[in-house]
């Protein structure tokens, strides 16, 4: 029955290739149990509570995506919205947590009804092939550069913008040693090897005192999600900024999960002919659906994941593959103190070896011809300089429709891509 519902055949895949790249997804991607709830436990959120609401929010969004969408990505709440959510809306703009998950849930909401329109789909089909291939290689270079900040080894200057660490740190060698495992081990071909670099970074992070052991026992109860559960404040809606809040939230949403699905798809060759992600209304709906939920359960924006890719490499094609993933969500609510443990600077070399899979379709890419040329680099530098996915899709566009237009190569343009160029544009001077 499951052959038949995931088209095992036709996709020229198997149920044991399709579980491999299950688990390997979630090997890859299972550092956001650790680094969800330790970024918004900065608001106050219960820590605990909130690693139950990020492994249920995560099961339920991949579960839509495999039986609806039937396509091997999975879902989580999203890093960089995880942040704004905390450090922006909560402790920057001092909002409460539970008005900025009141905005996140609007949000969720708001996007169901913009798929079910078509309107998300549009876009995404909207958007060049080239800058589709781009955003991969951007979101490549963005997710590297948030691993070697977590390690510690690229740090601020004021002087430089950015500048070596120190190399007498114990979070950058612990990294250092999770990345030098995980690069032999892909080199021998052994699966599972980025998550035996993050064991092997969290084990060597003990003696240093980068890594703090449990003290509870390591097979538990999944925590409460009392605390955090359905604890939105609408009454927040009637706040001053909650409307440049909300919009902020959509706007980093959109063009996130947009980049993301469509950086993917390019990354594991599943664009078709015209350059289209397949059933990406389902795809987006799940994405959609698992926002929704996610606020409900106490946690921020669900996404896409990018670390899909990991799975998709070692042969998954199906929804058979993010079937896998959501179960092991589901399984490891019952050692929450094993993922709770794991200190950033060992997910950090996880997320540089990402970065490596992730820049690949570059060779996709007619870097001599200037038309696209040129607007492809703005999207993929404009990524890790502006730390955002979106603000790179931002120029990429936006330089792709002014080139045209000024060199007379406009004809072939669409119209949703002028439009969002001009959004785009108005939402910079405005």
């Amino acid at each position: 029955m499951l052959s038949r519902f995931f088209e095992l055949k036709k996709n020229k895949t198997s149920y044991s290739t399709e579980i491999i790249a299950g688990l390997t997804t979630f090997m890859t991607m299972a550092y956001i149990l650790a680094v969800n709830p330790n970024i918004l436990s900065e608001t106050g959120m219960h820590k605990g509570a909130l690693f139950t609401a990020t492994a249920l929010a995560s099961c339920i969004a991949t579960l839509i995506m495999a039986f609806v969408a039937r396509l091997p990505y999975a879902l989580a709440p999203g890093m960089g919205l995880n942040a704004f959510f905390a450090y922006t809306v909560v402790i920057g703009m001092g909002y409460s947590w539970q008005t900025a998950l009141m905005a996140v849930f609007l949000e969720g909401i708001i996007f169901i009804i913009l798929t079910l329109f078509n309107i998300r789909e549009a876009i995404v089909n909207s958007i060049p092939l080239p800058i589709k291939h781009a955003i991969s290689v951007g979101i490549g270079l963005f997710i590297a550069l948030m691993g070697f900040e977590n390690a510690e080894l690229i740090i601020s200057d004021p002087n430089t913008l950015l500048t070596l660490g120190s190399m007498d740190n114990h979070m950058t060698w612990v990294a250092l040693a999770g990345l030098l495992t995980i690069s032999v081990l892909l080199i021998l071909r052994v699966k599972g090897a980025v998550l035996i670099g993050i064991v092997v970074a969290t084990a060597i992070g003990i003696p240093l005192g980068v890594t703090t052991l449990p003290e509870k026992n390591i097979v538990t109860l999944p925590a409460g999600l009392g605390p955090i559960f359905f604890k939105m404040d609408f009454h927040g809606i009637l706040k001053p900024d909650i409307l440049v809040v909300l919009f902020t939230f959509l706007f980093i949403d959109m063009f996130d999960t947009v980049g993301t699905l469509i950086g993917v798809s390019s990354k594991a060759n599943l664009l078709d002919r015209n350059g289209k992600v397949p059933r990406a209304k389902q795809a987006l709906l799940a994405d959609s659906i698992g926002t929704t939920v996610g606020a409900m359960l106490g946690t921020s924006t669900v996404t896409t994941y990018v670390e899909s890719t990991a799975g998709i490499a070692v042969g998954g094609k199906t929804g058979l593959t993010a079937l896998i993933v959501a179960i092991c969500f589901l399984l490891v609510l019952f050692i929450s103190p094993v993922f709770l443990m794991i200190p950033a600077a060992a997910t950090a070399p996880a997320l540089i070896i990402i970065g490596l899979f992730m820049i690949s379709p570059i060779t996709k890419i007619d870097l001599e011809n200037y038309l696209d040329a040129i607007p492809v680099f703005l999207t993929i530098i404009m990524m890790p300089l502006a730390f955002s996915i979106s603000e790179g899709i931002s120029f990429g566009i936006i330089s792709y429709v002014a080139i045209r237009i000024l060199s007379g190569k406009w004809k072939k343009l669409s119209p949703v891509l002028v439009i969002l160029a001009i959004l785009f544009v108005v939402r910079y001077f405005f």
